[in-house]
């Protein structure tokens, strides 16, 4: 028996079925959707954090990864009106949005010229003017500036829309998106899988099935993909496992994921500010039950804009083995619905140091997780 084990095992009162589902996961078994539900209800959070830790440092050692990236937003303008969302304005109020030109967005690249980023993440609004041939001159035009720029761009919603209007299907637009120099998908739009809570927080975008189609799709192009889940609103614990399953289920199938990220709901300026934000133990139970949960996953992301540098750094102990990027203070989406990090920017040695003084060794990496 391993010391984390004796730990486990020897942890006073602790519910023994908890203990018994973290011994499981630490020997390498998978865990059934009943045994992670049972942890989310009944796991005590030390022992969660200790056994998801364990499973981390098996699977990284003490590695914490970041890359240097930046994000570009070409709208906030959106046919689309979830309820949880802060950043988007519909296309009939426009005038209170921005939409921004391929030159525009061309510039913002060019200022990182000469500068050691690795990445550009682009994501925004469904805007119904921004079609999949705009999008596609827009790629060509970044590849063509500047080559070894990874391109990780489109949530599954933007490209649900936008290849449905050009009358394609998911293969076609896709390599469409490929061709023109798309290099990976982000994980934005999974919100939680669940039929019904997508009915009452987002009903008229894409669903489930659809979301999981698009990235099943990106992948056997060879392109991968990361995974995200929205929590701490309406759902329950039974849809946060169920969304996990389905995501498992499809990393078996394909292999294309390479990280999946928590996404906490914050109640600032939407249609669901009466809800309460979780706590942090309630993010870090989080963090633990995934990373115990998705035994296929490479990494774990904290994504630190959203949830703030402190908690940031404290989820690197409860099986969180990445926190994404430098994003340089490029991004909007979290800001306003009220993160912590209301310009969020580090630099590289800002974002070592904050790995370093929680124990951790800092390695920055590319978008697919290779060593830079």
């Amino acid at each position: 028996m391993t010391e984390i084990e004796e730990l486990i095992t020897q942890a006073p009162a602790v519910d023994r079925h908890v203990k018994d589902i973290c011994l499981k996961a630490l020997n390498g078994n998978r865990l059934a959707p009943e045994e992670g539900i049972y942890l989310f209800e009944h796991g005590d959070v030390s022992v969660l954090g200790m056994t998801a830790h364990a499973i981390r440092e098996n699977k990284h050692g003490r590695k914490v990864f970041y890359n240097r990236n930046f994000h570009i937003e070409p709208t906030n303008v959106c046919v689309f009106t979830c309820n949880f969302c802060s950043y988007s304005r519909m296309y009939k109020h426009r005038d209170e949005g921005w939409e921004l030109s391929i030159e525009q967005m061309l510039g913002k690249v060019k200022e990182y010229d000469g500068k050691a980023v690795t990445e550009v993440h682009i994501v925004g609004g469904v805007h119904p003017k921004m079609n999949l041939e705009f999008f596609c001159e827009l790629l060509r035009q970044i590849k063509q500036h500047r080559p070894d720029l990874h391109i990780k761009a489109f949530t599954a919603v933007e490209l649900d829309y936008m290849i449905r209007k050009a009358g394609l299907n998911y293969h076609q637009g896709l390599l469409k998106l490929k061709d023109a120099g798309l290099d990976s998908l982000p994980g934005g739009g999974a919100e939680i899988f669940d039929e019904q809570i997508r009915k009452e927080i987002c009903a008229d975008k894409c669903n489930a099935d659809e979301w999981l189609a698009i990235h099943q799709t990106a992948h056997e192009l060879g392109m991968h993909s990361n995974a995200t889940m929205l929590y701490g609103h309406i759902e329950s614990y039974t849809h946060r496992i169920d969304h996990m399953e389905r995501l498992r289920k499809l990393q078996d199938k394909t292999g294309g994921f390479n990280t999946f990220i928590p996404l906490k709901f914050r109640n600032q300026n939407n249609a669901m500010s009466h809800l309460p934000e979780v706590t942090m133990i309630e993010d870090v139970k989080n963090y633990a039950v995934s990373r115990i949960y998705l035994d296929n996953f490479g990494h774990i992301k904290t994504y630190w804009p959203m949830i703030g540098k402190a908690t940031a750094q404290v989820s690197l102990s409860y099986g969180v083995d990445d926190l994404d990027g430098t994003i340089d203070d490029s991004t909007k989406i979290y800001s306003m619905a009220g993160s912590e990090e209301q310009n969020p920017a580090m630099s590289s040695a800002e974002i070592k140091e904050l790995i370093s003084s929680a124990g951790f060794e800092p390695v920055e990496r590319d978008t697919l997780y290779k060593e830079v």
